[in-house]
């Protein structure tokens, strides 16, 4: 399991990885950038622009074919959530870990949102289990960060623009630096 032990692990990771596609038509570091905007401009919480920011980052482990390849889930957001929890606590990673489902359960309770989902986010949806049934969208609901998730699931779903934000990922490091674990490790 890959760990990430400091930011500038975080920042050399996103330099290195971030320009790789992986099937929306943006890179991954557009859409990070992309979704924190939209999280800022709504008035989230610090830690929930954050975790929009770093919401893909478990995407960033794997190869770009296997990534875009739409042939197996690759739990991103399980890996990207585990990776940050030394630098990171649950109102960052528990969005992060749980906005797949929160995915998962907005086809379950609004009307037309399986319909506006990008196509690839439908492939994925396919692997990752489909949209919730009763019984386990009750039980998303009782979950800590659930609410946090379907907001960061919507920056998500938003941040696919074929455009290059006016936000550099250096930008949010201060934010980043006030909601680390142990600021012994900046």
């Amino acid at each position: 399991m890959p760990r990430l032990s400091s930011l500038e692990d975080l920042e050399r990771l996103y330099a290195t990885q971030g320009k790789l596609n992986y099937g929306e038509g943006v890179t991954q570091i557009d859409h990070a950038l992309q979704c924190a905007a939209l999280a800022e401009a709504d008035g989230a919480a610090p830690s929930l622009v954050i975790a929009a920011l770093l919401h893909d980052v478990g995407h960033l482990f794997e190869a770009e074919a296997d990534v875009a390849s739409f042939e197996v889930d690759d739990r991103h957001q399980s890996t990207g959530a585990d990776s940050l929890r030394g630098l990171f606590g649950e109102a960052v990673c528990g969005p992060i870990a749980l906005h797949v489902a929160a995915k998962r359960y907005l086809c379950r309770v609004e009307a037309g949102y399986h319909a506006a989902l990008s196509p690839a986010s439908q492939s994925s949806l396919k692997l990752q289990g489909g949209p919730f049934d009763a019984a386990q969208a009750a039980a998303f609901e009782r979950l800590p960060h659930w609410r946090e998730a379907v907001s960061l699931r919507r920056y998500d779903d938003s941040g696919k623009r074929d455009e290059t934000c006016n936000r550099a990922f250096a930008d949010y490091l201060p934010q980043m630096r006030e909601l680390l674990i142990d600021q012994a490790k900046t």
